[in-house]
């Protein structure tokens, strides 16, 4: 389940995604709160919200971290929602970059 309002849902566009993974790490469920404070934001659980999927830290231009495998969905043609937006990030910061050089 995504949280609306994060990036993770703009790129995805939808509140409930599949994605394929393992769980060798998760995030200990006692420091979410801490976590949170700190700026890093669970964005994503499992459907039982029990399980972290995915977090972020909001003013960052692209700090997303999934348990997922977003690399098996991705095709050259179809590139996975996560790639799309990090490629349309650095492009973004780049233009933003060259805009502030010329100005």
């Amino acid at each position: 389940m995504l949280a609306e309002g994060s990036r993770s849902y703009e790129l995805f566009g939808k509140k409930e995604i599949q994605e394929r993974h393992r769980h060798r790490y998760e995030v200990n469920n006692a420091f979410r709160k801490e976590l949170d404070e700190k700026g890093m934001s669970i964005v994503g659980t499992s459907p039982d919200a029990h399980i972290v999927e995915m977090i972020e830290i909001a003013g960052h231009p692209f700090f997303v971290g999934t348990q997922g495998h977003p690399e098996f969905k991705s095709r050259p043609n179809h590139a996975h929602p996560l790639f799309r937006g990090f490629v349309q990030a650095a492009v973004d910061k780049k233009t933003a970059e060259e805009a502030a050089m010329k100005g």
